[in-house]
């Protein structure tokens, strides 16, 4: 005895694209996406509450990124005067700095001034 496919239960299944169940592809348009901004065109936040130092952990963040780069990108927004406002990565670009690097990879998103507040404060690591 088979199964009647046209009138059985899968008959009533709708089958749909692979984009649908496993979400879009990074390479399609309006996917957020890593890029490599110059140094000079990264500022910081204003009213940044801390402090970024030159100390021996620092030396570490340099050297470490002399060996591997930067192994998470910073995130930023854009800023109304060109160039991009760093909200999470401040570390990370002294690090480059001190590597003698040019370049640090961020994700470009807009926030307002009260996500992108929430946001660096929650990047912070003890």
């Amino acid at each position: 005895m088979g199964i009647d496919v046209k009138t059985g239960s899968a008959a009533r299944i709708k089958l749909v694209e692979f984009d649908d169940l496993f979400g879009r592809p990074l390479e399609q348009e309006g996917a957020e996406k890593v890029i490599y901004v110059p140094l000079a065109e990264l500022h910081t936040f204003k009213g940044h509450p801390f402090q970024v130092r030159d100390d021996e952990k620092m030396e570490e963040t340099a050297e470490s990124i002399r060996e591997y780069g930067v192994l998470v990108p910073g995130i930023a927004r854009p800023r109304t005067g060109g160039g991009y406002e760093i909200i999470a990565g401040h570390r990370r670009k002294r690090g480059l700095e001190l590597a003698g690097k040019t370049e640090m990879p961020v994700i470009v998103r807009n926030y307002t001034d009260d996500e992108a507040t929430i946001i660096m404060v929650d990047s912070v690591r003890p």
